[in-house]
């Protein structure tokens, strides 16, 4: 991606933890450049936990430290550490895109990503806490895995713009409709909106 780049490979250490182990700390600095030219730097003994997907997203778009987003799940970690309101958060979101691309993402898998990520933001579910065995996935999640299928749809059956803003604006009318359209639809059922609606408006 023109005027990206990383400086540094990611080096680390698995973390024995008393619980699931999944925690790893960088024995070298990773840094990434976005467009802007403005630096994310992932310090050496940094700790890090994976990429913010939401486990029930893994089948569809890859399980943490896998894949051509590697890199970028890592500074993205430290992003997200570091982001202390939503505003700083959808940043962090947007460098992910950016550092996707640099990693060797294509666009479409680059924006698929970038839908789990925000997901795993309003939701939660991609907190390293979301991890461990289980026979089945609850309510929640396969709302989760529904609205993300929804939501990557209505984008990519648009043009594809290379630029992280225009993708976080197409996204964020993505997750209006699909909210639009689940809470009608949950109303006519239920007579309230959904757990999750109510997670992505609080989360705004």
């Amino acid at each position: 991606m023109p005027g990206t780049r990383f400086e540094g490979e990611p080096q680390t250490l698995w973390l024995n933890e008393a619980g699931q182990d999944r925690k790893m700390r960088l024995v070298e600095s990773l840094r990434f450049y976005d467009r802007r030219g403005h630096p994310w730097e992932a310090p050496k003994d940094s700790v890090i936990d994976g990429a913010s997907i939401p486990r029930a997203l893994w089948s569809l778009v890859g399980s943490p430290y896998t894949g051509d987003y590697r890199r970028a799940s890592v500074v993205h970690d430290i992003a997200c550490v570091n982001a202390h309101d939503p505003a700083a958060r959808k940043a962090a979101d947007r460098m992910f895109y950016e550092a996707c691309r640099e990693g060797g993402c294509s666009v479409a898998q680059s924006i698929i990503l970038y839908i789990g990520v925000r997901i795993g933001a309003k939701t939660g579910r991609g907190e390293a806490g979301d991890i461990g065995p289980r026979l089945a996935i609850d309510a929640l999640d396969r709302e989760i895995v529904l609205t993300f299928s929804d939501v990557a749809q209505i984008v990519l059956a648009n043009a594809l713009a290379d630029d992280a803003e225009v993708v976080e604006a197409q996204v964020d009318e993505a997750f209006e409709i699909v909210r639009r359209a689940g809470e009608a639809s949950t109303m006519l059922r239920n007579g309230g909106p959904s757990e999750l609606f109510i997670s992505f408006g609080e989360r705004r």
